[in-house]
């Protein structure tokens, strides 16, 4: 790849109501990730958001039909090419909306792979925090992605919200995400480790992007 060619970020949003929470966090992500690349490369840096909500019926229309419409099969280009993805859905009875799950049915389980993504999840309430692991995570791991080690839920509560001294607020866990998945695509360690560690770096040990992508080629 050229070093003049952007690096392009896509964020797919699931979430139903305009304005919706969900899209927020995606756009926050989004934005997290991009302050941190420019801050590392001087590459441009393309973001785009695709919302699933305008995708409905191409959605249902494919899934009966076998064929994408000309908008549907761009969207799905878009998130495959991407060199970093950000997925955002909201929680529906304890897991990922049917909209989010029938728009990652329609990606080829080979199209995925080593692509690194965060996942992220809004809900009314933080007993659905472990959506994430039990539902988005292992998703990803079928479509041979690399999910980086910071997942972000976001409850009604937590916005607006900056934690204290015993927890993370969620700006803070949207920073650390972003500065994730830009390591990522720059290959880097997915902790950000080639920088001086800072307030939104956790303690936990952390395994280099190449190495998830080398075990993830192992199956």
């Amino acid at each position: 790849m050229f070093a003049t060619t952007p690096l392009r970020i896509v964020a797919v949003s699931a979430g139903l109501s305009q304005p919706s929470s969900t899209r927020l966090l995606a756009d926050r992500l989004a934005a997290a990730t991009r302050e941190r690349l420019a801050a590392e490369q001087d590459r441009d840096v393309e973001v785009r958001v695709i919302e699933l909500r305008d995708l409905a019926v191409d959605i249902a229309n494919h899934l009966v039909s076998g064929f994408p419409s000309a908008t549907l099969r761009e969207a799905i280009d878009a998130v495959t090419e991407a060199d970093g993805l950000i997925a955002v859905t909201p929680v529906f009875t304890a897991s990922y909306s049917g909209l989010f799950k029938s728009f990652f049915d329609l990606i080829d389980n080979t199209a995925l792979t080593g692509k690194p993504v965060v996942i992220a999840a809004t809900g009314g309430t933080a007993r659905h925090s472990l959506v994430l692991e039990h539902a988005l995570r292992p998703l990803f791991a079928y479509l041979r992605a690399v999910t980086v080690p910071t997942s972000v839920y976001a409850a009604s509560e937590d916005w607006g919200s900056s934690g204290d001294e015993y927890t993370e607020g969620l700006p803070s866990r949207i920073r650390r995400a972003g500065g994730e998945l830009a390591s990522a695509v720059l290959g880097r360690t997915v902790s950000g480790a080639s920088r001086t560690p800072g307030l939104d770096d956790g303690e936990d040990a952390v395994v280099p992007f190449e190495q998830q992508l080398a075990d993830l080629r192992l199956d």
